[in-house]
């Protein structure tokens, strides 16, 4: 979902008053992959978002995406809610704790389920993740994810991402499974990216997935306004 884009790529914001601002993001991506697994068979999607954020650090933001499921569950869209605070906690230091909800619109059976989440960020190049969640991916049990990522500029155009995960699902599925994944974005006219990231999950994540979990790799036209 896109709210870890912030992390990974700040925002370009425009303010419209001293006291907030107002910024966006807008992708094509030939695979829409959260946390490990395809939500869209291996398929394209089209994603926006956009995000109110106050002076105090407080905001409130949305994300959408197309969405296919395996087995098909009537699920075509995905809106992500979130309300949060983030910002500077230290010289080298920020964060940024907010609650998601997680909504499927036309989904036969309800999916909606909420999150909430923290992450802690070392000089915009590093950060540590968690998710919570008593209701994970609506299964009416517990679910903890924390993920760890980086990222490296190599020039004004060009730098690498990388993370990897850890989603613990024991309550849930009986099983937990890590992925990880490594891309490159390159920064062809300001705002739009270009971003080729490889993708993979161990046999867990296969077993409890099958059909969207594994070895993939995603390409994606992005921009931020």
């Amino acid at each position: 979902m896109a709210v870890a884009v912030a992390v990974s790529g700040l925002l370009l914001g425009t303010t419209t008053s001293v006291h907030a601002q107002v910024s966006g993001s807008a992708a094509l991506t030939s695979d829409y992959v959260w946390r490990g697994s395809s939500q869209t068979r291996e398929n394209p999607a089209i994603q926006a978002g956009g995000k109110y954020a106050h002076e105090s650090g407080l905001y409130a933001s949305i994300w959408g995406s197309n969405v296919k499921f395996e087995p098909d569950n009537g699920a075509r869209s995905e809106f992500d809610l979130a309300v949060g605070w983030s910002g500077k906690i230290a010289t080298d230091w920020a964060l940024d704790v907010y609650l998601l909800r997680y909504q499927y619109p036309s989904a036969n059976t309800n999916l909606n389920w909420n999150e909430i989440n923290a992450s802690i960020i070392w000089r915009d190049n590093y950060w540590l993740a968690v998710g919570h969640s008593n209701n994970a991916m609506a299964t009416d049990t517990t679910g903890t994810y924390a993920l760890l990522g980086a990222r490296y500029p190599i020039s004004d155009q060009w730098r690498v991402e990388g993370s990897v995960a850890r989603y613990v699902l024991d309550s849930a599925y009986a099983d937990s499974y890590t992925h990880g994944a490594l891309g490159v974005v390159w920064t062809f006219k300001a705002p739009f990216e270009a971003r080729l990231t490889l993708h993979s999950a161990d046999s867990a994540a296969k077993r409890l997935f099958p059909g969207m979990a594994g070895s993939r790799a995603e390409f994606a036209i992005q921009a931020s306004f």
